[in-house]
């Protein structure tokens, strides 16, 4: 990250809503009576996963990339935010290469590539994607769009927080606290800076899968702290090796901390998001309702925002995570999700 690189604004993520208008869609924010009943609380859940290339990740991308006059861009991603800037820069017309793990799940890869991208694989165990990424654009000469630390990415991701607010005030909603899937932190900075403006008080969290929770230990320590290394979690999303210079800046001042769950809870979220709200999340974007459904966060009586982050999920993962799921007895009659007014 650039060390002189200013920190975002809500104003940021205002102008970056403006620049995104016409080209990522305004993603429901849906309610189920099952899941309310299972958290004793409301739960408004942003559908992420419905947004173009199937995650958050074009807000960010478009917003950076669309500032850059035509350069050509390299990124590196394990698979959510190669898609976003693989499209950004289609829609662009911008060259665009992208490091990805070799062991990223193959539909990723394949869409990235299906969106013009040219693919250079790595090892995550033998190679370093930053250190490629770098190499490439030195050689290139093209711009380095990074996955969460650059400030015209926070801003962009911040405008699915934007939208939560503005979907709430329709709906007459005033959301008391705010779960958002982890990674780098991108995410979780920009969607705190537009929920903090929007809803001064609010308690904001981070949702990480339970051995890749370098966010929630940071904040707890006041200071960056890496994962272990050899850590697995099936949510590969979220397999950031630290939170972000300029991510946990932001982070340290707006959240109030952060819920770790296991790989298990992430199953179970998967299958009652697709049983109550018909929709398919993948295991990274599923943490927050995760955290939401397990205990490990207190929702009763509460209306708590819940970012459902991504749905570029394995189909065969996915086809286990439903054959090993059972339904809620107490749940089996709920009502079907209802969207808020677009």
């Amino acid at each position: 990250m650039d060390p002189h690189a200013e920190m975002p604004t809500f104003a940021d993520v205002e102008a970056a809503a403006a620049r995104l208008r016409g080209v990522a869609r305004r993603t429901p924010l849906l309610e189920s009576d099952a899941l309310n009943e299972l958290a004793g609380g409301r739960l408004l859940l942003k559908a992420e996963c419905l947004q173009r290339t199937g995650s958050f990740k074009l807000r960010g991308a478009y917003n950076a990339i669309s500032r850059l006059d035509g350069r050509a861009v390299v990124a590196y991603s394990s698979g959510n935010h190669a898609q976003g800037v693989a499209a950004a820069a289609r829609l662009l017309g911008v060259p665009a290469t992208i490091v990805m793990p070799a062991d990223a799940p193959a539909i990723k890869i394949e869409s990235t590539r299906a969106l013009g991208a040219e693919i250079r694989l790595y090892d995550r165990q033998g190679e370093v994607r930053e250190e490629i990424g770098a190499e490439i654009a030195a050689r290139t000469g093209a711009a380095l769009v990074r996955p969460y630390d650059d400030p015209h990415v926070i801003a962009g991701q911040g405008t699915a927080g934007l939208e939560i607010a503005e979907q709430a005030d329709e709906l007459g909603a005033r959301a008391d606290a705010a779960l958002i899937c982890c990674g780098g932190g991108g995410l979780t900075a920009g969607c705190a800076l537009a929920l903090a403006e929007r809803f001064p008080g609010i308690e904001i969290q981070t949702a990480e899968p339970e051995s890749f929770d370098d966010t929630r230990r940071s904040l707890a320590a006041g200071e960056r702290v890496a994962n272990a290394p050899g850590s697995a979690s099936i949510c590969d999303a979220l397999l950031a090796p630290m939170p972000g210079e300029l991510t946990f800046r932001i982070n340290r001042r707006l959240l109030t901390g952060g819920i770790a769950v296991t790989d298990a809870e992430v199953r179970r979220a998967m299958a009652l998001a697709f049983r109550h709200l018909k929709l398919v999340v993948e295991p990274g974007g599923a943490v927050a309702l995760a955290a939401a459904l397990s205990g490990r966060f207190h929702t009763r009586g509460r209306t708590v925002a819940i970012m459902l982050s991504g749905g570029n999920v394995d189909p065969a993962l996915f086809a286990g995570v439903l054959r090993e799921s059972t339904p809620e007895p107490s749940l089996r009659d709920a009502a079907a999700p209802r969207p808020a007014p677009s």
